[in-house]
Protein backbone atom coordinates (compact mmCIF):
# COMPACT_ATOMS: atom_id res chain seq x y z
CA UNK A 1 0.00 0.00 0.00
CA UNK A 2 2.53 2.41 0.66
CA UNK A 3 4.41 1.83 -2.33
CA UNK A 4 1.03 2.64 -4.33
CA UNK A 5 0.73 5.57 -2.23
CA UNK A 6 4.44 7.21 -3.26
CA UNK A 7 3.66 6.03 -6.84
CA UNK A 8 0.59 7.81 -6.80
CA UNK A 9 1.88 10.79 -5.36
CA UNK A 10 4.64 11.29 -7.92
CA UNK A 11 2.11 11.18 -10.80
CA UNK A 12 0.41 13.29 -8.87
CA UNK A 13 3.19 16.22 -8.45
CA UNK A 14 4.49 15.40 -12.47
CA UNK A 15 0.51 16.26 -13.47
CA UNK A 16 0.37 19.40 -11.31
CA UNK A 17 3.97 20.49 -12.79
CA UNK A 18 2.39 19.41 -16.41
CA UNK A 19 -0.54 21.47 -15.46
CA UNK A 20 1.04 24.14 -14.17
CA UNK A 21 3.80 24.81 -16.77
CA UNK A 22 1.21 24.18 -19.84
CA UNK A 23 -1.27 26.14 -17.78
CA UNK A 24 0.50 29.24 -17.99
CA UNK A 25 2.28 31.65 -20.09
CA UNK A 26 4.08 35.01 -19.95
CA UNK A 27 3.69 37.76 -22.49
CA UNK A 28 7.21 39.90 -23.41
CA UNK A 29 7.34 43.50 -23.69
CA UNK A 30 8.38 42.99 -27.36
CA UNK A 31 6.37 40.65 -28.03
CA UNK A 32 2.06 39.53 -28.45
CA UNK A 33 0.60 36.41 -28.12
CA UNK A 34 -2.36 35.21 -30.36
CA UNK A 35 -4.46 32.41 -27.85
CA UNK A 36 -5.46 29.70 -30.17
CA UNK A 37 -8.37 27.05 -28.76
CA UNK A 38 -8.27 23.94 -31.08
CA UNK A 39 -5.75 26.09 -33.77
CA UNK A 40 -8.47 28.55 -34.47
CA UNK A 41 -7.74 32.27 -33.24
CA UNK A 42 -9.63 33.30 -29.88
CA UNK A 43 -7.47 36.28 -29.11
CA UNK A 44 -5.09 38.66 -28.67
CA UNK A 45 -3.40 39.24 -25.60
CA UNK A 46 -0.74 42.22 -25.15
CA UNK A 47 -0.76 42.80 -21.80
CA UNK A 48 2.62 42.18 -20.08
CA UNK A 49 2.97 39.74 -18.00
CA UNK A 50 2.26 35.99 -16.57
CA UNK A 51 -1.65 34.77 -18.33
CA UNK A 52 -3.21 31.47 -18.07
CA UNK A 53 -4.59 29.45 -20.72
CA UNK A 54 -6.56 26.14 -20.22
CA UNK A 55 -4.25 22.99 -21.05
CA UNK A 56 -5.19 20.57 -24.03
CA UNK A 57 -7.55 23.41 -25.37
CA UNK A 58 -5.78 26.68 -25.65
CA UNK A 59 -2.29 27.51 -27.27
CA UNK A 60 -0.28 30.73 -28.15
CA UNK A 61 1.35 31.74 -31.30
CA UNK A 62 4.04 34.55 -29.79
CA UNK A 63 3.84 37.35 -32.63
CA UNK A 64 7.15 40.26 -32.62
CA UNK A 65 6.34 43.85 -31.82
CA UNK A 66 9.70 44.92 -32.88
CA UNK A 67 11.16 46.05 -36.07
CA UNK A 68 11.79 43.58 -38.63
CA UNK A 69 13.71 43.72 -41.29
CA UNK A 70 12.44 42.70 -45.17
CA UNK A 71 15.82 41.88 -47.05
CA UNK A 72 15.38 41.46 -50.83
CA UNK A 73 17.83 40.30 -53.73
CA UNK A 74 19.33 43.45 -55.68
CA UNK A 75 17.21 44.72 -58.47
CA UNK A 76 18.39 45.58 -61.78
CA UNK A 77 15.91 48.82 -62.76
CA UNK A 78 15.91 50.13 -66.39
CA UNK A 79 15.77 54.32 -65.52
CA UNK A 80 13.50 57.05 -67.39
CA UNK A 81 16.67 57.73 -69.49
CA UNK A 82 17.37 54.20 -70.19
CA UNK A 83 20.62 53.33 -68.33
CA UNK A 84 20.36 50.18 -66.09
CA UNK A 85 20.95 50.30 -62.41
CA UNK A 86 21.70 47.86 -59.90
CA UNK A 87 19.45 48.49 -56.28
CA UNK A 88 20.44 46.69 -53.19
CA UNK A 89 17.37 48.25 -50.92
CA UNK A 90 15.25 46.67 -47.75
CA UNK A 91 12.20 47.35 -45.97
CA UNK A 92 11.89 47.79 -42.43
CA UNK A 93 8.12 46.28 -41.33
CA UNK A 94 6.38 45.47 -37.81
CA UNK A 95 3.16 43.55 -37.44
CA UNK A 96 0.56 46.06 -36.56
CA UNK A 97 -2.51 43.49 -36.66
CA UNK A 98 -2.03 39.98 -35.39
CA UNK A 99 -4.78 38.24 -35.97
CA UNK A 100 -4.98 38.92 -39.97
CA UNK A 101 -1.02 38.24 -39.83
CA UNK A 102 -1.82 34.96 -38.45
CA UNK A 103 -4.23 34.39 -40.98
CA UNK A 104 -2.83 35.86 -44.26
CA UNK A 105 1.01 35.12 -43.31
CA UNK A 106 1.19 32.72 -40.16
CA UNK A 107 4.35 33.63 -39.47
CA UNK A 108 7.85 35.70 -40.17
CA UNK A 109 8.95 33.42 -42.85
CA UNK A 110 4.93 33.67 -44.85
CA UNK A 111 5.93 37.45 -44.61
CA UNK A 112 9.04 37.37 -46.31
CA UNK A 113 8.34 35.29 -49.11
CA UNK A 114 4.66 37.46 -49.72
CA UNK A 115 6.26 41.13 -49.21
CA UNK A 116 9.41 40.34 -51.41
CA UNK A 117 7.98 40.58 -54.83
CA UNK A 118 5.74 43.30 -53.60
CA UNK A 119 8.87 45.66 -52.79
CA UNK A 120 10.44 44.25 -56.56
CA UNK A 121 7.87 45.49 -58.58
CA UNK A 122 7.37 48.92 -56.42
CA UNK A 123 11.00 49.28 -56.66
CA UNK A 124 10.97 48.75 -60.30
CA UNK A 125 7.80 50.72 -60.72
CA UNK A 126 8.97 53.89 -58.83
CA UNK A 127 12.67 53.73 -59.98
CA UNK A 128 12.03 53.00 -63.56
CA UNK A 129 9.85 56.18 -63.60
CA UNK A 130 12.73 58.44 -62.80
CA UNK A 131 16.31 59.37 -64.01
CA UNK A 132 19.31 58.56 -63.00
CA UNK A 133 20.71 62.04 -61.74
CA UNK A 134 16.96 62.25 -59.64
CA UNK A 135 18.26 58.67 -57.82
CA UNK A 136 21.46 60.52 -56.60
CA UNK A 137 19.99 63.60 -55.79
CA UNK A 138 18.18 64.78 -52.98
CA UNK A 139 15.10 63.64 -54.22
CA UNK A 140 15.62 59.98 -53.42
CA UNK A 141 14.09 60.38 -49.76
CA UNK A 142 10.85 61.22 -51.72
CA UNK A 143 10.82 57.97 -54.29
CA UNK A 144 11.69 55.83 -50.92
CA UNK A 145 8.67 57.30 -49.59
CA UNK A 146 6.13 56.67 -52.47
CA UNK A 147 7.84 53.10 -52.13
CA UNK A 148 6.61 52.82 -48.98
CA UNK A 149 3.48 54.00 -49.66
CA UNK A 150 2.72 51.61 -52.32
CA UNK A 151 3.60 49.19 -50.44
CA UNK A 152 1.64 49.60 -47.66
CA UNK A 153 -1.47 49.26 -49.97
CA UNK A 154 -0.85 45.86 -50.01
CA UNK A 155 0.90 45.05 -46.76
CA UNK A 156 -1.84 46.41 -44.92
CA UNK A 157 -4.12 44.25 -45.63
CA UNK A 158 -1.79 41.19 -44.47
CA UNK A 159 -1.91 43.05 -40.50
CA UNK A 160 1.76 44.87 -41.55
CA UNK A 161 2.80 48.33 -42.01
CA UNK A 162 5.85 49.24 -43.53
CA UNK A 163 7.49 51.29 -41.87
CA UNK A 164 10.52 52.93 -44.49
CA UNK A 165 12.50 51.73 -47.78
CA UNK A 166 15.87 52.71 -47.28
CA UNK A 167 18.23 52.17 -50.19
CA UNK A 168 21.87 50.73 -49.66
CA UNK A 169 23.47 51.40 -52.58
CA UNK A 170 22.82 52.24 -56.05
CA UNK A 171 24.91 51.38 -58.73
CA UNK A 172 25.39 50.62 -62.66
CA UNK A 173 26.19 47.46 -63.60
CA UNK A 174 29.53 45.75 -63.66
CA UNK A 175 30.08 46.32 -66.96
CA UNK A 176 28.97 49.76 -67.71
CA UNK A 177 31.00 50.54 -64.37
CA UNK A 178 34.26 49.47 -65.84
CA UNK A 179 33.00 51.50 -69.37
CA UNK A 180 32.27 54.24 -67.30
CA UNK A 181 35.85 54.37 -65.32
CA UNK A 182 37.90 53.99 -68.57
CA UNK A 183 36.15 57.06 -69.72
CA UNK A 184 36.42 59.02 -66.70
CA UNK A 185 40.31 58.00 -67.03
CA UNK A 186 40.77 58.94 -70.39
CA UNK A 187 38.74 62.04 -69.96
CA UNK A 188 41.18 62.56 -66.77
CA UNK A 189 43.83 61.97 -69.34
CA UNK A 190 43.14 64.80 -71.89
CA UNK A 191 42.27 67.53 -69.27
CA UNK A 192 45.65 66.73 -67.60
CA UNK A 193 47.36 66.49 -71.17
CA UNK A 194 45.50 69.89 -72.01
CA UNK A 195 47.01 71.30 -68.23
CA UNK A 196 50.52 70.83 -69.46
CA UNK A 197 49.85 71.95 -72.71
CA UNK A 198 48.89 75.09 -71.78
CA UNK A 199 51.73 75.51 -68.60
CA UNK A 200 54.34 74.33 -71.46
CA UNK A 201 53.03 77.51 -73.98
CA UNK A 202 53.03 79.49 -70.79
CA UNK A 203 56.51 78.55 -69.54
CA UNK A 204 57.40 79.57 -73.13
CA UNK A 205 55.87 82.76 -73.36
CA UNK A 206 57.37 83.51 -69.76
CA UNK A 207 60.93 82.35 -71.03
CA UNK A 208 60.19 84.99 -74.41
CA UNK A 209 59.35 87.66 -72.37
CA UNK A 210 62.12 87.35 -69.94
CA UNK A 211 65.14 86.45 -72.68
CA UNK A 212 62.83 89.88 -74.62
CA UNK A 213 63.70 91.70 -71.47
CA UNK A 214 67.11 90.49 -71.15
CA UNK A 215 68.01 91.51 -74.16
CA UNK A 216 66.57 95.00 -73.96
CA UNK A 217 68.42 95.33 -70.78
CA UNK A 218 71.68 94.35 -71.82
CA UNK A 219 71.18 96.53 -75.08
CA UNK A 220 70.34 99.52 -72.89
CA UNK A 221 73.36 98.96 -70.67
CA UNK A 222 75.54 98.72 -73.44
CA UNK A 223 74.28 102.05 -74.89
CA UNK A 224 74.84 103.50 -71.53
CA UNK A 225 78.17 102.28 -71.79
CA UNK A 226 78.97 103.83 -75.11
CA UNK A 227 77.61 107.08 -74.09
CA UNK A 228 79.57 107.28 -70.48
CA UNK A 229 82.43 105.46 -72.22
CA UNK A 230 82.43 108.82 -74.87
CA UNK A 231 81.80 111.36 -72.00
CA UNK A 232 84.52 109.24 -70.26
CA UNK A 233 86.77 109.87 -73.87
CA UNK A 234 86.20 113.28 -74.02
CA UNK A 235 86.51 114.39 -70.90
CA UNK A 236 90.35 112.62 -71.22
CA UNK A 237 90.89 114.31 -74.42
CA UNK A 238 89.53 117.20 -72.98
CA UNK A 239 92.44 116.89 -70.24
CA UNK A 240 95.04 115.78 -72.68
CA UNK A 241 94.15 119.07 -74.59
CA UNK A 242 94.51 121.26 -71.60
CA UNK A 243 97.71 119.57 -70.67
CA UNK A 244 99.12 119.86 -74.00
CA UNK A 245 98.48 123.54 -74.45
CA UNK A 246 99.79 123.90 -70.72
CA UNK A 247 103.35 122.40 -72.07
CA UNK A 248 103.98 120.69 -75.26
CA UNK A 249 107.06 119.65 -74.52
CA UNK A 250 106.37 118.04 -71.50
CA UNK A 251 103.41 116.80 -72.79
CA UNK A 252 105.39 115.17 -75.45
CA UNK A 253 108.11 113.66 -73.27
CA UNK A 254 104.82 111.79 -71.27
CA UNK A 255 103.61 110.48 -74.17
CA UNK A 256 106.76 108.98 -75.32
CA UNK A 257 107.21 107.47 -71.94
CA UNK A 258 103.89 105.49 -72.43
CA UNK A 259 104.86 104.40 -75.53
CA UNK A 260 107.70 103.12 -74.50
CA UNK A 261 106.20 101.01 -71.68
CA UNK A 262 103.21 99.92 -73.97
CA UNK A 263 106.41 98.94 -76.49
CA UNK A 264 108.67 97.77 -73.86
CA UNK A 265 106.49 95.72 -71.14
CA UNK A 266 108.97 93.05 -69.94
CA UNK A 267 112.67 92.26 -70.25
CA UNK A 268 111.65 89.38 -72.78
CA UNK A 269 110.71 92.16 -75.30
CA UNK A 270 113.59 92.55 -78.25
CA UNK A 271 112.60 95.26 -80.64
CA UNK A 272 115.00 96.08 -83.68
CA UNK A 273 114.95 99.97 -84.71
CA UNK A 274 117.87 101.93 -86.16
CA UNK A 275 119.68 104.47 -83.30
CA UNK A 276 118.79 107.89 -85.21
CA UNK A 277 115.25 106.42 -84.84
CA UNK A 278 112.61 109.08 -83.83
CA UNK A 279 111.29 106.50 -81.41
CA UNK A 280 114.80 106.88 -79.45
CA UNK A 281 114.40 110.99 -79.25
CA UNK A 282 114.10 111.07 -75.54
CA UNK A 283 117.55 108.56 -75.09
CA UNK A 284 119.70 110.96 -77.44
CA UNK A 285 118.39 113.84 -74.99
CA UNK A 286 119.29 112.18 -72.24
CA UNK A 287 123.07 111.16 -73.11
CA UNK A 288 123.37 114.49 -73.39
CA UNK A 289 121.74 116.47 -71.42
CA UNK A 290 124.51 116.50 -68.49
CA UNK A 291 126.69 119.05 -71.00
CA UNK A 292 123.77 121.53 -71.50
CA UNK A 293 124.38 122.88 -67.76
CA UNK A 294 128.43 123.43 -68.00
CA UNK A 295 127.92 124.92 -71.24
CA UNK A 296 125.61 127.26 -69.77
CA UNK A 297 127.85 127.78 -67.04
CA UNK A 298 130.67 129.35 -69.45
CA UNK A 299 128.15 131.47 -71.46
CA UNK A 300 127.71 132.83 -67.64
Amino acid sequence: MSRVVLVAAALALVLVFWLGTSSFYTVDPTEQVLLLQFDAPLKVVTAEGLHVKVPWMQTIQVIDKRLLNLEAPAEEVITQDKKRIVVDAFARWRIIDPLRFYQTLLDQTGAQLRLNPYLSSDLRRVLGSQTFATMLSSSRADLMHDIRDDLNQESRRLGVEIVDVPIRHADLPAQNSDAIYKRMQQERKREANEFRAEGSEILQRIQARAEREATVLIAEAGRESQILRGEGEAEQTKILGDAYGQDPDFFAFYRSMQAYRDALPADTTSVVLSPDSEFFHYFGQAQSAPAAPAAARRRR
